[in-house]
């Protein structure tokens, strides 16, 4: 579990994040804390670019 540097360009993080949730994560929380990664910050840089969680999609859409 060690804490990954996210990609400071919210779409180079858009597409990591969905990459990771559809290839190898059940769930955002999972995916969170697997990684040593803030939720939050995650949802708030990708909320400036208009992309919100859906659980039942399991991705940013």
């Amino acid at each position: 579990m060690a804490e990954l540097n996210l990609p400071t360009d919210p779409m180079i993080l858009l597409s990591y994040v969905n990459t990771k949730l559809r290839d190898f994560y059940p769930s955002l929380d999972a995916l969170c804390e697997d990684a040593d990664i803030s939720k939050d910050e995650i949802i708030k840089k990708l909320a400036a670019i208009d992309y919100t969680y859906n659980a039942e999609l399991n991705k940013f859409v």
